[in-house]
């Protein structure tokens, strides 16, 4: 009885995948308004009945598709309480932070940043949308100054530099419009962004004393 209560969990997990998948290749690409139910069932795979089912209605099925690009998982664990995120409260050094903050945010960037600029469209058109992220509330902004606090604390962080200003020159640097800006307009690969950005906040946030060993991986 366990074993086939296993197996059906982790088909309803596997369905409820495809549907965030296929709705979050079909909203970048159609945009959110554009795109219907029934277009993104057939992509999945099931029966739109099944996406009433699963997830209730589209904004549903946007927010929970926003929660797995950021996580990259079904699992509910936030961002601060993630792996990635705890190599960069708990490295040693300040350049050990930075480069794991780095690092993490690409992993993330990859996930979100077409999404974000999808949801901000639909925001500006749609109030029900706006509702589910007040504009009061900034979860990146917070993942950044608790990382910045963080790494301003370390050893080889620049002295001059306040977690404050740590955390404003983050949030502009790690933004999912710059990364979009130069891994989608401009072409970069995204290892390219990581090295480039991991060297531009390297000269604004540590002191110079660091060794070269610490670079964007």
């Amino acid at each position: 009885m366990a074993e086939v209560k296993r197996r059906r969990d982790e088909k309803s997990r596997e369905t409820r995948r495809r549907i965030i998948d296929a709705a979050g290749a079909l909203f970048v690409e159609q945009g959110y308004g554009a795109t219907k139910l029934q277009e993104i069932a057939d992509r999945a795979g099931v029966a739109v009945q099944t996406i009433y089912f699963v997830f209730r209605n589209k904004p549903a099925l946007l927010k929970a598709l926003v929660d797995v690009a950021i996580a990259g998982d079904d699992e509910p664990v936030p961002t601060l309480g993630r792996a990635w995120f705890a190599e960069v409260t708990e490295a040693a050094t300040a350049e050990a932070a930075l480069a794991a903050l780095v690092a993490g945010t690409r992993g993330t960037l990859e996930r979100v940043a077409a999404v974000n600029e999808m949801v901000r469209a639909a925001a500006a058109t749609n109030p029900e949308i706006r509702e589910m992220w007040p504009e009061r509330d900034d979860p990146r902004y917070t993942v950044i100054a608790t990382a910045a606090e963080s790494l301003t604390g370390k050893p080889g962080a620049r002295a001059s530099v306040t977690a404050g200003e740590a955390a404003d020159v983050l949030y502009g640097l790690l933004s999912p419009e710059l990364f979009l800006v130069l891994t989608r307009d401009r072409g970069w690969p995204p290892d390219r962004w990581e090295r480039w950005v991991y060297g531009t906040l390297r000269t604004q946030l540590l002191d110079g004393t660091a060794g070269e060993g610490g670079s964007a991986r």
